[in-house]
């Protein structure tokens, strides 16, 4: 018998409940090159779609009323491949225009002896995110050994 889990399955869209729409729509679009397909609001419930290349990538539903906590069940961070490090490097510089909170100082390999790697960082939310790139950080220090970064921000 055929079942879904037999086919190729892709991540269709991330959903993530945030606070602050007129905060995180700018936040989003600016760092990850979004682009806004649709907003609106219904009976004081706000959300935005954002796409990039004509597919929708991230839903923002202003829902929460408390940040993220990274302590509670649920999403542990987002992930995002770039194609390159220098397109991590270049989001890594929107982000310090942004102030946003950049952990490990700035680019790092997954773990020691990785050649991927990138940066951790956090949204106006405190929802944890990265951007990577498969190869080239292998030039930085792993901040946990061979323990996975990704697993301890």
């Amino acid at each position: 018998m055929t079942t879904t889990a037999d086919g190729i399955l892709q991540t269709g869209h991330i959903g993530l409940n945030v606070t602050d729409l007129d905060r995180s729509v700018p936040f989003y679009t600016r760092v990850f090159g979004l682009r806004v397909q649709t907003e609106g609001e219904d009976q004081g419930r706000r959300w935005a779609f954002l796409e990039r290349d004509g597919r929708l990538v991230l839903t923002l539903w202003q829902r929460s009323h408390t940040s993220f906590a990274a302590t509670s069940a649920g999403l542990h961070h987002l992930s995002f491949q770039a194609a390159s490090l220098d397109e991590v490097r270049a989001a890594e510089a929107v982000l310090r225009d942004l102030g946003a909170e950049i952990l490990h100082g700035g680019v790092v390999p997954h773990g020691e002896n990785t050649a991927s790697g990138g940066i951790f960082f956090t949204d106006p939310d405190g929802i944890r995110l990265e951007i990577y790139a498969p190869d080239g950080a292998d030039t930085a220090a792993a901040p946990y050994g061979a323990a996975p970064t990704c697993g301890f921000f």
